[in-house]
């Protein structure tokens, strides 16, 4: 949490009299200039899971330095993973150890608040024949559901022990030799698909997953690179097979932007008078461009420029200016591409003529926290209105926002989130816990207070 100072409050500094677990968040300011977002989260756990388990030496540029990416980090130098210090701006160094190289930790694996580590850890760790591992993590994510990974890898013959039937970290896992298997997954998840995928690294023989909707595809992108046998297929690419007994081999990885993270940008440059943005370096995978397209049907003012391939990733800068924005309406499909980013498009349906719908986001409610529940409670404390529903919600646009004291319930999407909300409402506002964007995004607050000068 950024430390106070002596001037006026700022997005970094708590205002006179509020508590110290709080931050000042000024109304009435824009937003003007350049900024570069950090590394996608869902690429540089990748890249560091598949580093490990490749044979040599794999580079990674532009890795997030943030918490999740580090208790990844943490649990692979656990099991005998050599991963050099993990500094912005500097590359990181993965020797991999091969495909069953790990070695049996001495302790419990601590994945922090990570679910995307502890979710991968399982289908990583469930096919190391002969070896015992602990995955547990923080308050929020030992009461977040694993069954979802657990089950099925247990049709491939995985053994995974945890509370609430296998559902609720600690889980123990003891590592069998599992066996190729043709699973249909009851939702599109990328967390899900991948740890079915590095399960099948090691199987008796292939593996296909099928998914109800296409799930963000950086792990068939990354296999593919790192040398796994690998095929994509079936409609809309919702079907992926994995053969096992391919080699991988150690690659130079470059991390684009995460485009959750850019999302707030372009959401606060599309609602905040007088606002012109460029987010720069932010990775354009057509599974993750969900929040592009629901902005464009908005009418947002986005133009891609400077276009290009980085290792295998479609890349872009985006331009985002002010003006007027109509309701939008998502379900189906495109929940997969844009589920992180459902947050902070609540906060942009709060700013658009009509009214917004979003269904078929149950997901939501297992994330950090319950999104869904989090984000109507604090938009309603802002003077939103707007109906929760079970997997979604309807907001009335076009109702100013006033300041409030608002709470990030200690989750990061949020946090920023309705630090975009504040910029737009009559009456400054107060953020408890803001420090949760740390999760993801470390300089989120600095380069708020950048922009707003």
């Amino acid at each position: 949490m950024p430390t106070s100072q002596a001037a006026m409050p700022s997005p970094s500094a708590p205002a006179a009299g509020a508590s110290a677990a709080s931050l000042a968040l000024p109304a009435g300011a824009s937003l003007r200039g350049q900024v570069q977002v950090p590394g996608d989260k869902s690429i540089s756990h990748r890249a560091l899971l598949f580093g490990a388990i490749a044979e040599g030496e794999t580079r990674i540029e532009g890795l997030l330095p943030a918490e999740d990416p580090l208790s990844t980090a943490a649990c692979l130098r656990a099991m005998g993973v050599e991963v050099s210090p993990i500094r912005a701006g500097e590359p990181v160094l993965v020797r991999g150890v091969g495909l069953d190289g790990f070695q049996e930790p001495a302790d419990i694996l601590d994945c922090g608040n990570s679910g995307t580590t502890m979710r991968l850890m399982l289908g990583l760790l469930a096919g190391r024949q002969g070896r015992h591992f602990v995955l547990s993590g923080d308050a929020s994510l030992r009461g977040r559901p694993m069954a979802r990974v657990a089950k099925p890898l247990a049709q491939m013959g995985a053994q995974i022990h945890g509370r609430s039937g296998g559902n609720l970290a600690p889980l123990a896992v003891l590592g069998q030799q599992l066996q190729g298997a043709n699973i249909a997954t009851p939702v599109a998840s990328a967390q899900v698909k991948s740890a079915i995928l590095l399960a099948a690294l090691t199987a008796s023989g292939p593996t296909t997953v099928v998914e109800p909707a296409q799930s963000r595809d950086h792990s068939e992108r990354m296999l593919r690179a790192f040398g796994a046998d690998l095929v994509v297929g079936g409609h809309n690419n919702t079907t992926v097979t994995l053969t096992p007994g391919a080699r991988l081999h150690g690659q130079q990885v470059v991390v684009p932007g995460d485009i959750s993270s850019a999302a707030f940008w372009l959401v606060a440059g599309a609602i905040t008078p007088g606002a012109e943005l460029t987010v720069q370096n932010v990775g354009l995978n057509p599974s993750r461009t969900g929040v592009l397209d629901v902005l464009e049907q908005m009418g947002a003012r986005i133009k891609v420029i400077n276009q290009r391939d980085v290792a295998g990733e479609p890349v872009g800068d985006l331009q985002v200016s002010h003006g007027p924005l109509r309701a939008f309406s998502i379900d189906g499909e495109i929940i997969p591409r844009l589920v992180d980013e459902i947050p902070v498009l609540a906060v942009a349906a709060c700013c658009a003529e009509g009214v917004s719908r979003i269904a078929g986001a149950a997901e939501l409610r297992v994330k950090e926290t319950d999104r869904l529940a989090v984000m109507a409670r604090q938009l309603r404390a802002m003077g939103a209105q707007l109906e929760e529903l079970a997997d979604g919600m309807t907001i009335n646009g076009g109702v100013q926002l006033h300041g409030a004291q608002l709470d990030s319930e200690t989750d990061h999407r949020v946090a920023m989130s309705l630090a975009v909300a504040s910029l737009v409402a009559k009456g400054n506002s107060s953020l408890a816990r803001a420090d949760a964007a740390a999760v993801s995004y470390p300089n989120f607050w600095q380069d708020l207070e950048r922009l707003r000068a």
